[in-house]
């Protein structure tokens, strides 16, 4: 089965296309026949695909939003000037898989859209007002080019953490509040967290009752997650993935009262201060350089004091967050870190871990240099909690799960 997993944005579509079945999931033999992205959408929108051997193809078009985007790349990729074979138009891509940001307390895994799906989805855009409209759009467009008898699913980033208890996701407010408008902690990045989780359990051998692994997915966004008997118990993002960790533009946990502190001294309304939490804070805001890990590690080398500080606090919060986890789980077999800086920063993942000998963590120094991009060990032998490096590949996880939806099939435990 052809699956195309679409990532649809305000203003770009990513996407790829994967062939797999339930048979090669089962054997990890699934081929990505492409990937791809339209930046920017407009009069000069780019659009760069790469087909399996790795080489790429760049065009630019004038595609106004995310059915002339979606329209112009299956054209392009059943042409033969994509030299991408196994697709000779519409009819071999035989199900669609979306990226689909908040799906509240309605959607505990991935579902085939339906009408009343779709309905719903809409519903939980009061959650993720900045996403899900654009996610629906995708829906929509999908269907309108492909047609209304290629299934689609929805493939939920909040759905993984739909267990998290009570006492964890409640906050501290009136509970009318929560009652009324379903403010409560909800987590994202759950398709990443799901796969990497699932791929520690595979490497280590373990049933879903014995995996209890923390997972770090650090990127430009970034989050942690507790995961006790292979389901989620917490997790550091809320509401919004502006609470948890230090992000590259995020400021994470801070004061609540800082928000309106900021409003009366900057003179800002509510919306602006959300808007400078959430774009100019975190490693850009403290470092006042980049948000890029890559290019701070560089400045802190070279000397420069707040690029420095900014990776101290990047590390340090992530470390409290796991020392927290491991109090919160009452132990845990594993670490797992993912994301653009968790699996290519091996300098970072050695701050992050420095001086929890205590809890059983021991970093290994040359495993630790050499799995960059790779998955890996990176503990000692003699560590009791096995620490790795493992790439996420959130595109798979949801070709794989549009693929059990679509046949019935149920979600692995």
């Amino acid at each position: 089965m052809n699956v195309l997993v679409l990532n649809s944005g305000s203003s770009s579509l990513k996407f790829q296309l994967i062939a797999t079945e339930l048979k090669l999931i089962r054997r990890n033999a699934d081929v990505r026949l492409l990937r791809g992205e339209v930046e920017q959408f407009g009069e000069g929108a780019k659009v760069t695909l790469k087909k399996k051997d790795g080489s790429p193809q760049t065009r630019t078009a004038s595609l106004r939003d995310i059915g002339a985007a979606l329209d112009f790349v299956i054209r392009w990729v059943a042409s033969e000037q994509s030299g991408v074979s196994e697709v000779r138009g519409p009819q071999d891509v035989h199900a669609v898989g979306h990226r689909v940001v908040h799906g509240g307390e309605r959607f505990t895994e991935s579902v085939v859209v339906t009408d009343d799906v779709l309905q719903a989805i809409e519903a939980c855009a009061q959650l993720a007002p900045l996403h899900n409209p654009d996610n629906i759009q995708g829906i929509l467009a999908a269907r309108s080019i492909l047609g209304a008898t290629v299934p689609q699913v929805a493939v939920f980033d909040t759905a993984f953490h739909h267990s998290i208890p009570e006492h964890a996701y409640a906050y501290a407010i009136p509970f009318r509040l929560y009652e009324r408008h379903g403010i409560r902690r909800y987590g994202f990045h759950g398709t990443s967290h799901r796969f990497v989780a699932e791929r520690y359990r595979s490497l280590r051998d373990l049933t879903p009752e014995q995996t209890n692994v923390i997972t770090l997915h650090l990127g430009n966004g970034c989050s942690i997650a507790a995961i006790k008997h292979g389901r989620s118990v917490d997790t550091s993002m809320g509401m919004t993935p502006l609470e948890g960790l230090v992000m590259g533009s995020r400021s994470g946990d801070l004061d609540p009262a800082v928000v309106a502190v900021i409003a009366e001294r900057e003179q800002l309304s509510v919306q602006d201060v959300e808007a400078l939490l959430n774009k100019k804070s975190g490693l850009l805001g403290v470092s006042g350089l980049t948000n890029d890990m890559r290019e701070l590690q560089a400045a802190a080398n070279n000397g420069n004091r707040r690029a420095q500080l900014a990776i101290e606090i990047f590390c340090y919060r992530a470390r409290k967050y796991v020392g927290a986890y491991l109090a919160a789980m009452g132990s845990a077999g594993g670490i797992v870190f993912t994301g653009g800086i968790g699996e290519n920063s091996p300098q970072v993942r050695a701050k992050i871990c420095a001086g929890m000998e205590w809890a059983g963590i021991e970093i290994d120094e040359n495993r630790n240099r050499v799995t960059i991009g790779k998955e890996g060990l990176i503990s000692r032998d003699s560590s009791k909690v096995a620490v790795y490096g493992i790439p996420t590949d959130e595109e798979l996880l949801i070709a794989r799960d549009t693929v059990r939806c679509v046949l019935g099939q149920a979600h692995p435990s």
